[in-house]
């Protein structure tokens, strides 16, 4: 019998690979499919790929200032500007920040909350060892840093936010507050007002009605044979009765407008400390969430 221990099996054909060679130049070559020889794109001029050159950034500079009336700059326009716009119409190097910032703003919140163009509570607190200024009301708060920055909420941030941006604006005149400028006592609040403008409509309206009257008595009494004096007479009662109906739809909005404006003073009166929405405790912020988030970006 033949020994077979030692005979060995034939070689069996070779396994193909089951990926396909790739047809692209060589991965390990650090030069191939660079686009550096064939004149494809560099990866730095991608990158500006888009970004605003000067003369657009000009020509976005003359629309701004077609567009908007900065001697007469208010919240409203703020609102309305967009962060290009913003950026084109002012030069971030000239803005006013530091101190000389919170004490603007200071000056001109409180001739706002003189004239009730804002609503709310003023206050100087700090955080990180630094002064910021504090405006709260029982619908939200909002915390002013000396870098122009406002964070809070509620209706108080959206009223402070174009504050801070005609503050910062070297350009604006920040008026002189009154000595008395906080928020006044609810029972001085009156009932309403524009009560001249109410009894000047009231006289018209009386006129209005006397006219139609005497128009439809004289129909009546004389025969005018015409349909034209008592049509006429129908269209003042009309009148003069939407005048009569729109001075007391006036005087009711107003005085629910002052007791509502009395409801809130007398809240924030009679709260012995700051609503618990408010982050400051004892004159320092303590929210710890906005602190390290400012620590962040300060790196």
């Amino acid at each position: 019998m033949e020994d077979t221990s030692t005979r060995s099996e034939p070689d069996s054909p070779p396994e193909e690979s089951a990926e396909p060679a790739p047809d692209g130049p060589d991965e390990s070559d650090p030069e191939a499919g660079s686009g550096a020889d064939d004149g494809g794109p560099s990866s730095d001029a991608a990158a500006t790929d888009g970004a605003p050159t000067d003369d657009d950034i000009e020509a976005l500079r003359e629309r701004v200032e077609s567009e908007y009336d900065f001697d007469d700059f208010g919240p409203s326009d703020m609102a309305r500007m967009s962060a290009e716009e913003w950026d084109a119409a002012f030069d971030p190097d000239t803005w006013i920040t530091g101190d000389r910032l919170l004490d603007r703003v200071d000056a001109e919140l409180k001739s706002r909350i003189a004239t009730r163009d804002v609503f709310g509570v003023l206050e100087r607190v700090r955080e990180d060892g630094e002064e910021r200024i504090l405006v709260y009301s029982d619908e939200g708060y909002a915390i002013i840093r000396p870098t122009g920055e406002v964070r809070g909420e509620g209706t108080v941030l959206r009223d402070i936010e174009p504050v801070v941006a005609l503050a910062a604006m070297d350009s604006y005149e920040v008026p002189e507050p009154p000595d008395d400028w906080s928020l006044p006592h609810p029972d001085s609040v009156p009932e309403g007002s524009g009560e001249f403008g109410n009894l000047l409509i009231q006289v018209v309206a009386g006129v209005q009605v006397l006219a139609g009257i005497a128009l439809l008595v004289a129909s009546v009494v004389v025969d005018l044979n015409t349909i034209v004096a008592p049509t006429m007479g129908i269209v003042f009662l009309l009148v003069g009765v939407f005048l009569f109906a729109m001075v007391a739809n006036a005087r009711l909005s107003d005085r629910f407008r002052s007791e509502e404006y009395r409801d809130r003073l007398r809240a924030l009166r009679e709260a012995k400390e700051r609503p618990e929405f408010v982050p400051v405790e004892d004159g320092v912020v303590t929210d710890a969430d906005a602190a390290t988030a400012d620590s962040e970006r300060e790196e």
